[in-house]
């Protein structure tokens, strides 16, 4: 779709102020504007068929949201047989993973579908486009149990999905919270929308540019740490950081977005591969961080680079602000 017959953007906002700046940043929950993502989408020059995937997602986020109140009847039988702190989650996992299948798969927009839950990637049958779609679709959902945050990551190739982080023309992330919020870039920044009481998305915030922060997020075992990654993170306790981790991979990365500093799960004792997948989890968190002038590495090089053989491979993950990636990598390479 070109720009060429759009009007020009006009934001409208809920805020009462009439002499504020119509092209000023939104702040936090300082604003919310009543531009809707479908509108978003349309003024920024997104093309048609890109725009009906993203609003198809945004519709199946109010579906999960649901879904943590009232789960169909198959999920409810299986959490009444087994362990409410360990395998509960396993079936919310596999109930998130049948909502965004089956409606992607009778929406036909998309040829390729890889997810976290599913073995192989699917192709559908007759597609009405040729995209494909990567969707971790409930990360974090072993915190279900305590309340805490959790989320969807979807990333978006123009086709085959064991390509190149790099080649994805959309990422985005669906956080619910105490609010539900979601998180898109399609190439020309990272913006934020937040759920309204109808299920519709509204612009929270836009242009979204990762600060200078001092936090980080470690994952793993600190007595499995190899020698770099304990030289890194004593580095940044020396330097102040302060540790924030909550276990949920979506919501620690979100809150880098927006605070600054780094997460971190790496290759550890064991498992020098990491933990985290990279089509999954890497790729579509990376390609936002990136965008809101962040990076992604494994500790040797920039993680959106790896062109993947399947769609099970993992990998340590340093994601976040430029100068903690930069100091890894001088670590590890030394």
């Amino acid at each position: 779709m070109t720009g060429a017959s759009h009007r020009p953007f006009q934001r409208r906002e809920t805020a009462s102020n009439p002499g504020s700046n119509p092209g000023s940043r939104i702040r936090g929950s300082e604003k919310i504007t009543s531009i809707r993502l479908k509108e978003f989408l349309y003024e920024i020059n997104t093309d048609k068929k890109l725009s009906d995937l993203i609003l198809f997602f945004s519709e199946q986020a109010n579906e999960i949201k649901k879904g943590f109140f009232f789960r169909p009847k198959e999920t409810q039988n299986a959490e009444s047989t087994i362990n409410i702190y360990g395998e509960e989650q396993m079936a919310l996992d596999k109930w998130a993973d049948d909502v965004l299948v089956n409606s992607l798969r009778k929406s036909r927009l998309v040829r390729f579908i890889a997810t976290e839950e599913q073995p192989n990637t699917i192709e559908v049958d007759k597609p009405k486009n040729e995209f494909g779609v990567v969707i971790d679709p409930l990360d974090g959902s072993s915190l279900i149990d305590v309340n805490l945050t959790v989320g969807t990551i979807i990333g978006i190739y123009p086709g085959n999905v064991l390509e190149k982080g790099a080649t994805m023309i959309a990422a985005m992330y669906i956080l619910y919270g105490p609010l539900t919020t979601l998180t898109l870039t399609t190439g020309n920044g990272v913006h934020e929308f937040v759920m309204d009481e109808k299920g519709a998305f509204n612009l929270k915030e836009k242009d979204i540019k990762i600060p200078d922060g001092k936090i980080y997020a470690p994952g793993a075992p600190r007595k499995d740490y190899l020698p770099q990654h304990a030289k890194f993170i004593e580095t940044l306790e020396k330097d102040g950081y302060k540790l924030r981790f909550s276990g949920s991979f979506v919501a620690d990365v979100h809150q880098i977005l927006h605070k600054g500093g780094v997460f971190t799960y790496p290759g550890f004792k064991d498992k020098e591969k990491g933990k985290l997948r990279l089509l999954f989890e890497a790729n579509p968190m990376g390609k936002i961080i990136s965008e809101a002038g962040g990076a992604i590495s494994n500790g040797k090089t920039d993680i959106l680079s790896i062109k993947p053989q399947s769609i099970d491979v993992r990998t340590p993950i340093y994601v976040g602000g430029k100068k903690e990636i930069e100091l890894i990598e001088k670590l590890m390479i030394g």
